[in-house]
């Protein structure tokens, strides 16, 4: 049986978050990749390793990569500069152990050096954690679940991200899934923020339309959780506006066409903004409810949030009004003197439309289970509290009523 939230205990929550935000957080360092931007830049990840004195990179890298064609120019550029490179495509859509422990003995026996991340979010967690139980010489990945659990540092990583969305190329996190459990969860620390991230809009040519989409609404997600919540600082309020402008004015031109650089290159740029926001400002209840259907269903993180995002936006109520109110004056879909209650459910609204013309549904189709619902409401309180500093600290019923709202055949 579920119980509901108490005083108690969001008065708990939120004094840890205030020590954590407040008095912790401005006495840790997150670190940010340096970024090279332009079309056709990312081979130029051979030149940086072959300039810092790496010889052997292992290529985490998306199957499809070789396929379309993307696979060849980079190794070209390896070979070119004399290093002795090896590729691993054992990257699931949503990343298990199994996606990490195959490549663990395989590094070591080839005494490789550097890693390259080359695809999507996914790609780029499973060569983070590679490099994470390299580095801290442990196969348990469980070990590294949480807060600050990495003790050192992988050598070099490069980060090159084929999709605008997880922001994971600027990011201390690396997500994964349990396959014994199916319980998703983040390794959390700044040793895992990759040393360089390559924006290259020319990835983005041949992503499928639905894939842009949910990738999208991810980085969407990403920046109104970091702008709505209570750890904002001076630079991650800046990059969430920013990213949230940049999405608006672009997604829905490269869902269109995927053929238009000009919007690639802001999609992408501001996909990495919003990932530089949400690493120190944090997400909330959005991507909780998400990683734990994520985990037990394998649904699509991007597509997960998309449907998941004006759910919880409504449940937060007043608490998220003056925010939501600020990025819709923002994007200027209101007056800038509209009243704040009807400017924030207008930026609502406008999540909705933007689903709606991306080929996103209003609601999941019969995927979650009713005897389910307790079990993942659990997981995704488990996830958010007390470590997500939402505008509004929700209970185990509110959780599960959007569980609901989002897929009503489990009601």
């Amino acid at each position: 049986m579920l119980k509901d939230m108490n005083i108690f205990k969001v008065a708990w929550y939120r004094t840890t978050q205030f020590v954590m935000n407040k008095i912790g957080m401005p006495f840790i360092k997150f670190p940010e990749p340096k970024t090279l931007k332009g079309p056709a830049f990312y081979v130029r990840a051979a030149e940086i390793l072959a300039e810092n004195g790496y010889k052997k990179p292992l290529i985490v890298a998306d199957p499809i990569l070789e396929q379309i064609g993307k696979m060849g120019p980079l190794t070209d550029q390896l070979e070119q500069k004399g290093l002795k490179y090896s590729i691993y495509y054992g990257v699931e859509p949503n990343p298990t152990f199994n996606s990490v422990l195959p490549a663990i003995d395989a590094v070591k026996e080839n005494g490789t050096d550097s890693i390259i991340a080359f695809g999507g979010g996914s790609a780029i967690d499973v060569a983070k954690i590679i490099g994470a139980c390299i580095s801290n010489d442990t196969k348990d990945i469980s070990s590294l679940k949480g807060l600050f659990k990495v003790k050192k540092k992988y050598p070099c990583l490069i980060a090159i991200p084929t999709t605008a969305g997880t922001g994971s190329e600027a990011t201390v996190a690396a997500v994964i899934i349990d396959p014994a459990t199916r319980s998703k969860y983040a390794i959390n620390d700044p040793k895992l923020v990759p040393d360089y991230a390559i924006l290259d809009e020319t990835l983005l040519e041949t992503l499928p339309p639905k894939m842009i989409a949910a990738t999208g609404m991810d980085a969407l997600t990403h920046a109104v959780e970091a702008y709505i919540g209570n750890a904002l600082t001076r630079k991650t309020k800046k990059c969430a506006l920013y990213a949230v402008n940049i999405i608006y004015h672009n997604l829905l031109g490269l869902y269109q066409d995927p053929h238009n650089l000009a919007a690639g290159k802001n999609m992408i740029f501001g996909s990495y903004l919003a990932g530089v926001a949400f690493t120190r400002s944090y997400v909330g209840y959005v991507h909780a409810l998400a990683h734990a259907i994520g985990g037990k269903y394998n649904v699509p993180h991007g597509f997960a949030n998309a449907v998941l995002l004006p759910y919880v936006l409504e449940a937060y109520g007043k608490k998220a009004h003056k925010k939501l109110a600020d990025l819709a004056k923002l994007i200027e879909i209101v007056h800038p003197e509209s009243k704040t209650d009807k400017a924030a459910q207008a930026f609502i609204d406008y999540i909705k439309m933007l689903k709606f013309s991306l080929g996103i549904p209003a609601h999941f189709d019969n995927l979650i289970k009713k005897e389910d619902l307790d079990d993942l409401v659990k997981a995704a309180l488990h996830e958010a509290n007390p470590l997500y500093p939402v505008p509004k600290i929700l209970g185990a019923e509110e959780l599960k009523a959007i569980y609901m709202e989002a897929d009503p055949s489990c009601k």
